[in-house]
């Protein structure tokens, strides 16, 4: 079943490539529905695309939003970067 669903959002895009961006978060919600597919099972990134296309909408801010695995590794290297900062400083 995934694997269908990947063949549907690479169809998609290859579809939609001439066309004008309107995605407000990055990366577009068909390359992170892409990423959830691959990294997690059919029902959780199910769930993960459906939410992801409801806080698509004019009314958000938009702007750089991972799926959850990758939250979590951006974190700990924001947090490993500023613990290397700190010790420079010192």
């Amino acid at each position: 079943m995934k694997k269908l669903i990947i063949k549907l959002i690479k169809g998609y895009q290859a579809a939609t490539v001439d066309k004008n961006p309107t995605c407000r978060y990055r990366p577009s919600c068909s390359n992170y529905a892409l990423d959830a597919y691959q990294n997690y099972n059919f029902f959780y990134a199910t769930l993960l695309t459906i939410w992801r296309i409801l806080r698509c909408n004019p009314f958000s801010k938009g702007g750089y939003d991972p799926i959850p695995k990758y939250k979590k590794i951006l974190k700990a290297e924001l947090k490993a970067q500023a613990e290397k900062s700190k010790e420079d400083a010192q």
